[in-house]
Parts: C-alpha cells; sequence; structure tokens
C-alpha cells in the first residue's frame, strides 16, 4: 500500500500537469458502472456515477494536496469550491496522458477505472488493479471524517509532542509499539514499511508494548520516523509490487531499506526475524532492536 512518500510524489508528478485545467468529461470503466449497479462503492465512493459527473465537469483544479495518505484536488467553479479525496489503496495510480494506450504499463491499461478529460486535450487517469482505492467528493474537508481523524503532518512543528501526548492516551498504553505507529492518529502517513525502518533506525522491537517505552525513547522513534519517510521521499518512494508514479516510474527507496523485505538486517547482518503484528508482516533484529 502507498505511503506518505509515495502519495507525495503522486502529488509532485501530478500538480504541474493538472493544476489550472478544466475538466471537461468524465468517464467511467465498465467494472464501475457494473459495482455501482450492484450496490458496491466501487472507486466512486459516497455518490451515484451521474451526480458526481455533473458536479465536477466544468470545474477547474485549483491545487493539490496530499494529507497523510490521501491526495486532495482543491476544485472551483462558479459555485465555489468542492473536493476529491482519493485513496489509492493497494494499487492505485494516476496517469495524465493523451491516451489511455500512453500510459504504457499493461496492467493499469486494463485496470483504469476514472477518466477525467481536460480542457488541454490531455486525460487525467486513475487506474487500480485490485480497486481497493476511492475518490470522494465533499463540499468541505471539515465533512470528511477520515481527513479530520488524522494526526498533523509529521514534519510540521509540534507533530512530536502530538505524537507523545497520543501514546499516553489509555488505548495505547497495553498495544505493541509497531501497531500504534501505524495508525494515523498517532503519527501521519506512516504505514507497515516506514513504521519497519524507523523502529529499526531508532534500535526499538516492535513487540515492545507503548507502557513500557521512556518519553525519551518515544522521541527518539518520532525523530527515526520522520527521518525515514524523509529517506522515502527524497529516493522516489517504494516500490514493492505495484506502485508507480504519474511518469509510470517505480521508487528507489527499497534499494534503502536496512530491515524491511530483507533476510538479513543491514546493519549488523544477521538473520530478519518476522512476525505478524497487527495483521502486517512484520521485520525486525533482535540484536539491534531492543
Amino acid at each position: 500500500m502507498p505511503e506518505l512518500p509515495e502519495v507525495e510524489h503522486v502529488r509532485r508528478g501530478l500538480e504541474p500537469k493538472v493544476t489550472g485545467e478544466v475538466i471537461t468529461g468524465v468517464t467511467f470503466s465498465d467494472k464501475v458502472h457494473i459495482g455501482k449497479e450492484a450496490g458496491k462503492e466501487t472507486i466512486i465512493k459516497g455518490i451515484d456515477l451521474e451526480s458526481f459527473r455533473e458536479r465536477v465537469i466544468g470545474s477547474r483544479f485549483k491545487s493539490i494536496d496530499r494529507r497523510s495518505k490521501y491526495l486532495i484536488f482543491t476544485l472551483e467553479n462558479e459555485f465555489g469550491e468542492q473536493f476529491i479525496i482519493s485513496h489509492l489503496g493497494m494499487s492505485g495510480a494516476y496517469f495524465v496522458v493523451d491516451t489511455i494506450d500512453d500510459i504504457g504499463i499493461p496492467n493499469y491499461i486494463n485496470h483504469w477505472h476514472v477518466e477525467l478529460e481536460l480542457q488541454s486535450g490531455k486525460k487525467l487517469i486513475y487506474s487500480d488493479i485490485r480497486r481497493f482505492g476511492e475518490m470522494r467528493l465533499a463540499k468541505h474537508l471539515e465533512d470528511a471524517a477520515q481527513i479530520m481523524a488524522i494526526a498533523p503532518e509529521p514534519f510540521e512543528e509540534g507533530s512530536e509532542d502530538y505524537f507523545i501526548r497520543q501514546l499516553k492516551q489509555k488505548k495505547w498504553q497495553q498495544k505493541k509499539i509497531k501497531e500504534a505507529v501505524m495508525n494515523h492518529s498517532v503519527i501521519s502517513g506512516c504505514g507497515n514499511i516506514y513504521a519497519c525502518e524507523g523502529l529499526h533506525t531508532a534500535a526499538i522491537n516492535p513487540h515492545r508494548l507503548v507502557k513500557d517505552m521512556t518519553e525519551d525513547e518515544q522521541r527518539r522513534l518520532f525523530k527515526a520516523l520522520v527521518a525515514s519517510l524523509e529517506e522515502g521521499i527524497r529516493y522516489g518512494g517504494s516500490s514493492i509490487s505495484s506502485y508507480r508514479n504519474v511518469e509510470g516510474e517505480s521508487g528507489q527507496m527499497q534499494t534503502r531499506f536496512k530491515i524491511y523485505g530483507r533476510q538479513t538486517c543491514g546493519t549488523c547482518g544477521r538473520e530478519v526475524e518476522k512476525a505478524v503484528i497487527a495483521g502486517r508482516n512484520t521485520h525486525y533484529c533482535t540484536h539491534c532492536q531492543k
């Protein structure tokens, strides 16, 4: 699943290509139509397809922002602003192309689901192999519960203190620290991969209970998580399975991993231990992480 660094690279790729463009048409794939007709929320959530089409056609892309793992497209028209809030799910990707065939990656060509026609003649296409992603329309961001529940961006001033306050809450005290840091109400945008990497950098065993950690350890962990996210952004995100940026390119962060997906620890060379924590595969080193 794309995490903060991957989504940030998608945002950066889309911003110069889409900002200022006007939506002139909307087309949905057969899979989206079939899903909606069966009562499923396939990609387009919380609204019927015709209403979505009517509300966005004629709107201009004012800006493209990111909140944790969500893309936020701000649209404006004669009636004011509205927002498309999009999550990439497990395998979602956006492309700006002249035609669908220009995507150049067969899986993404075969699994396109939403096509926004732009005034320039370009198309903004959302493809999703596993169809776990979503696009939602909101009149006000305050109405989007999934956005309002997210912790401050980890790079913002005060986010470290927020992290410490969250971990002090009773609901986290008996939880393993790995589970806590994967929750976006504790730290924004940190999923399984960067949680593993950050815990390794901080030399903290993912099985440790929150209540058994000192505040100094928690602050060390926060800094390590932020450093891992920043490194992920610097190297274009990680392409473990199907992640692609707007240009159809893979990220390079996976070549930098010290622990995630490795057989041996990138620090000490010992065998990497594996466990499932909060339903996610966890990689750690019992020598380096205490």
